[in-house]
């Protein structure tokens, strides 16, 4: 299994200040059946911490991740700027993890290597 993030929420993150190791942790929660909730579709919305705060003024993730399949961040927001989801993202979401999950591994190596995804160590 691969643990993988889009460009679009890498450079989220960066603006943000999220290690790789908290991202890395909070995949392990979830990987484990530790989330905030369960959007359907495969689609988990986890807590992360910001550098120097709690996990409750921080971060929100979306995470798309079947069991036995790969996992991958693709959407992040502070709790300050939103609350929640739009239906409209929710549905944007889980469409996109559709495709996700019926990527091959080849094109999935192919995504990593055009810099569509990243994997995170």
């Amino acid at each position: 299994m691969k643990k993988l993030m889009t460009r679009h929420f890498s450079k989220w993150i960066a603006k943000q200040d999220i290690s790789e190791t908290e991202l890395t942790k909070a995949l392990d929660e979830v990987i484990s059946g530790n989330y905030e909730a369960s959007l359907g579709g495969s689609i988990f919305k986890k807590r992360v911490r910001f550098e120097n705060t709690g996990k409750s003024g921080s971060g929100r993730t979306i995470i798309c991740y079947k069991k036995g399949n790969n996992a991958i961040y693709i959407h992040g927001f502070a709790k300050n700027e939103k609350d929640n989801l739009s239906k409209n993202e929710l549905i944007a979401f889980k469409e996109l993890a559709k495709i996700i999950f019926n990527m091959t591994d080849e094109q999935i190596t192919s995504a990593i290597y055009a810099g569509k995804f990243m994997e995170i160590e």
